[in-house]
């Protein structure tokens, strides 16, 4: 089973809200996750949770990390540091 760690919609029309997830490529993008990584709100623009153990857990076991997370977990470096 291929895992990827990504994003999927949860928010309201016209209101995105996203969370990060670990996923079975396979699935659609709105599927069962078998992991909630982080939340993410873009009208804001600041990750509300994120979760960087669990994702490089995740890495460790072979999940491959999307684009928009590793944009995001650069932001969440950036406001940590």
């Amino acid at each position: 089973m291929a895992v990827k760690i990504r994003l999927t919609r949860v928010g309201k029309t016209n209101t995105p809200f996203y969370r990060i997830i670990a996923i079975d490529s396979r699935k659609k993008r709105d599927g069962a996750a078998l992991d909630i990584l982080g939340t993410y709100d873009p009208v804001e623009g600041k990750l509300i949770q994120f979760n960087p153990d669990r994702v490089q857990e995740w890495v460790s076991k072979g999940a491959i990390v999307s684009d928009a997370v590793k944009r995001l977990e650069k932001l969440y470096k950036k406001t940590a540091a």
